[in-house]
Order: structure tokens, then sequence, then C-alpha cells
């Protein structure tokens, strides 16, 4: 139905009768002419469009299309608002607002439109076009979700570059304080001293796996498959979020199978799987209690030929409703700045990659989500190691020449200090060019190397060694204090040389060196 002549619809009041009807039937946007109050509306015209809009059927009267209506609108307050601006304005231009479609699916709707006081009874005749633009909403949310995404995978990026560097920084103090506490630990000391040395040594060593589990969150390498404990996966996660955990009153348990075969996967990738859920699960009960609990468990599915690690928590759970689209790109239940609804969707990408899948079920084992992850096992059985019998080596002959390389001065000398001990006649070097230098002068039986140094670093000295003096290569053992690099990686498999991470026991580094000579 149409207003029988243009001066119903002042906005076209220019046009004929004849033309101002067929414009108003066929223009393909929302026409509405309506009274709008705070409680209710009524309808004056409305165009075939707007029922195509809401969905009315093409035969609804117009009393019977009612767009403002109140239970039209998503939030009672965003009417409110319109209904202000309209009456302080007189008018507003592509505004948009939440309105529901007759099936109560959420649209997002371009109104355009000006209005009049039409009485004391505050109601306000409005003369409006609509526009149904949820899909152009959608395609802006989420192009503005992918920006933010990238923007924090570039910020991620930087902040493994960064704590790359923290890592190294802070495992040369740390390797200096452990050895020079482990020398100590050697002499005789009253028992309160030794304490006092045990609380050094155990503080540093907590401290060293703090570094070392960053270091692992941090490293960015290529993807790289290999055989894989889901166990490990498991325990190294796990212990990633211990703080988070703590500081946020969340009780994180475990039953992992003692037993698993081995998968053969990204173990970078599949940690990034297991960190997305629990840090999911986190956030799930976090709003709605503020504490909860979450379990990790692994065990093997014989009949599928697969591993499987579930995480589970005591949070709300994942309504039937909403289990089938939990893993879509940008969906998300969280609120505005809490997520872009990409976390799942990338685990789920991750496991199809590894042959594998990911399940949601709710209730799970604590009553709330259970999220599943399955994987396809490899082959061999995966066991703990069984303990090699300590092998005796035999005296360091006199006279074994050793020289460390290390530009920690204090930590070259314990070093060098716990060689002297074992039988070694040390010289130290601050760098390569100084130890360059040295080798030029005397025969060296073992180096021990530092891999990062100013001026020659040891990966330059190694080539400058291979070149000149090949039989010297085969007797250098590196110490780093991160290995994340795709360099130093790269370099420590093609040089086949020995090497230890920092902080390091002196003994295990010296018994290397011993090995060394054999």
């Amino acid at each position: 139905m149409a207003p029988r002549d243009p001066d119903a619809f002042p906005m076209a009041s220019s046009l004929s009768p004849g033309a101002f009807v067929d414009l108003f039937r066929g223009l393909q946007e929302g026409l509405y002419v309506g009274l709008a109050g705070p409680d209710t509306t009524m309808t004056l015209a409305a165009n075939p469009h707007i029922r195509s809009i809401f969905g009315w059927p093409p035969e609804t009267p117009d009393a019977g299309v009612r767009p403002l209506d109140p239970d039209r609108f998503v939030d009672d307050q965003a009417r409110e608002a319109f209904l202000a601006r309209l009456h302080d304005d007189g008018a507003v231009r592509d505004c948009l607002l939440r309105l529901r479609h007759v099936d109560g699916t959420a649209m997002w709707i371009e109104v355009t439109a000006r209005a009049a006081r039409t009485g004391p009874a505050a109601a306000l005749r409005i003369e409006a076009m609509m526009r149904d633009v949820t899909d152009r909403k959608r395609l802006q949310d989420q192009a503005r979700d992918l920006y933010q995404q990238l923007a924090q995978s570039e910020r991620l990026a930087a902040l493994g570059q960064t704590m790359s560097g923290v890592a190294h920084e802070l495992n040369n103090p740390l390797a200096t304080i452990l050895a020079c506490a482990e020398r100590l630990h050697g002499r005789r000391l009253d028992d309160s001293t030794r304490r006092d040395l045990e609380a050094i040594h155990n503080a540093a060593e907590r401290a060293a796996r703090i570094v070392r589990n960053l270091q692992t969150f941090a490293r960015k390498r290529h993807t790289t498959r290999t055989t894989v404990d889901l166990n490990q996966v498991a325990r190294e996660t796990l212990a990633l979020r211990a703080y988070e955990h703590r500081a946020t009153s969340i009780v994180a348990g475990e039953d992992l199978a003692s037993s698993l075969p081995p998968v053969f996967v990204d173990p970078h990738q599949i940690q990034q799987i297991v960190l997305n859920l629990l840090i999911n699960a986190e956030q799930a009960m976090l709003e709605a209690r503020g504490h909860g609990r979450l379990l990790v468990r692994t065990w093997e599915d014989a009949d599928r030929d697969a591993v499987v690690l579930e995480v589970s928590d005591d949070g709300p759970g994942v309504p039937d409703e909403m289990q089938a689209r939990v893993f879509d790109p940008f969906f998300t239940t969280k609120a505005v700045g809490k997520g872009t609804g990409l976390g799942l969707s990338v685990a789920y990408a991750i496991a199809q990659e590894h042959g594998g899948q990911i399940s949601v079920g709710s209730p799970g084992p604590l009553g709330g989500a259970s999220f599943l992850l399955e994987l396809p096992v490899s082959g061999t059985r995966v066991k703990a190691p069984d303990t090699a019998p300590t092998v005796s080596l035999p005296p360091v002959p006199k006279g074994t020449r050793a020289l460390v390389i290390e530009d920690e001065a204090a930590l070259g000398d314990a070093v060098a200090a716990a060689l002297a001990d074992e039988g070694f006649r040390p010289d130290r070097a601050e760098n390569g060019e100084e130890a360059l230098a040295r080798i030029r002068e005397r025969h060296y039986d073992v180096i021990i190397c530092d891999l990062k140094m100013p001026k020659v670093d040891g990966m330059a000295f190694f080539r400058a060694v291979s070149a000149k003096m090949p039989h010297i290569a085969k007797r250098l053992i590196f110490v780093t204090g991160d290995v994340a690099g795709t360099d130093a990686e790269r370099f420590l498999e093609e040089s086949r040389c020995r090497w230890v991470p920092k902080p390091f026991r002196l003994r295990d580094l010296v018994r290397l060196a011993r090995e060394t000579l054999n």
C-alpha cells in the first residue's frame, strides 16, 4: 500500500501522485511513514521492500508493519536514544540500529529519517528510509577483527624477538649464579650457610625454568614435524600458564596416560592448540564466577589408532545450539574487546593439517565444557627413558689443555675453575678474536665456546677454525643462552658440534669435556 498523494511523504512532494506511488512501491529501499511514541508506534505508510527487509509477508497491511516498535529493538536504550536524537535534532543520517527480523534474528539497519512533533502527546511523525546492511557490517567487523589479529601477530612476533633477547641476557647471570653455587656446594660449610646456598640454587633453578618456558613459547621456527610426546606438550603448556592460574584462582590438574604412542607433529603448533584451549577455558570460568577448575587428560584410543588430549573446565559449558559454530572463524560469545573469535578456528585448522580433529562436548568431566584434540599415532610408544648406567671415564691426562671462550667473566672463571678441579689446564678468552690468537700459539684438547659474543661470535669462530684447523673444530663444545633464532638452530644442527644450554650444571659440562677427550 502507498500513500494516495506525495503530501503524505513530504520528502517526495515534488513528484506527481502517480510517479510518487510508483517510486514508493518500486524503490529497493525500505520506506516508512509513521508515528512513534515511548511505548508504541502507528504506521501510516510502508512500501513493499520494508516488508521484505523485516520478513513480513507482502500482504501484511500497513498497520501490521511496525519496524520501530519497542520489541523490534535489540536494545531498549538504543530506541530511546534514537527517538531522543530525532526529537532534538529533527533528523538522522545513516544511523545504525540493531533491529530484529520477524523470525527474531538480529539485523543491522541503516536509517535516514526526519521527524516532527505532532502534538502534546510527544509522539513523533517519522519519515524514514531503511536499508539492511547486516552483510556489510559483518564484513566490516571481520575486516576489523582480521586487522586486529594481524596486528596482534605482529606484536607477538616482536614480543618473541624481545623475549629471545631477554632470555639470553637472563640466562647468562643465571648460569653464573648456578655455577658459583655449585662450586660452593662442594666446600665445607656450616648448616645455616648451606641452607642459604640451597635456597639461592633452588631460586635460580626456578628462574631458569621460567625462562625456558618463555623461550619455548617465543620460539619461532620453520614448520618441522617430528615424533612428539603429547604428555610433554601438555606439561609445558600448563607450566606456561601456571602463574596466570595462581593469579586468577584457577586450579589446574592433569591426568596424563603413563604411556602413549608418539604423534608426528610440529610440537609448537600443537602447543598453540593446547594453549588456545586452556585460555578459552580460563576466560569462560573467569567470566562466569571469577575462579574455577580445569583438567588436562590424555589417553590412547586404540580403536581409532589415535591419542586424545582433553581440556575440560567447570565453567558454564557450551550450549548445544552453539557447539556446531564454536570453530567458525570470527564466532565468539565474548564481550567486545575480549576476543576476535579466531583462537578455536586456528586450533581447528592446525589439527586438520595434522590429520587430526577437535570436537567439543558439554558437560565434561568437571561439569563445564570439554574440548577433545585427537591426533593420529606415529608408531612407536613413548615411555619414560631408561636410566643409562653412568660410564666411568678415565682421569684427565696430565697437561690436558682447555680453552674457555666466554664474555661473561664470572661465568667463564667458574667454568675454568671447575675444569681445573678435574685436572685440565684451562685458559680464558673473552671473545672469538682473542681465542683465534690463542689457538695459533698453543694446542688445546677441548674448547668450550659461548655462541653469542661481541666481535667474533661462536659461529664465526667455528668457521674460521674449520677453514684452517679442521681437527680443532671437532673438539668444540658450545654453550648458549638461547637457540630460538633460526640461524643458531641451523648452525648447531649443521656443525654437529656438542652444545649445552645455559644455565647448565658445571658437572654436566665438565663431563662433556672429558667425553670429548675420548
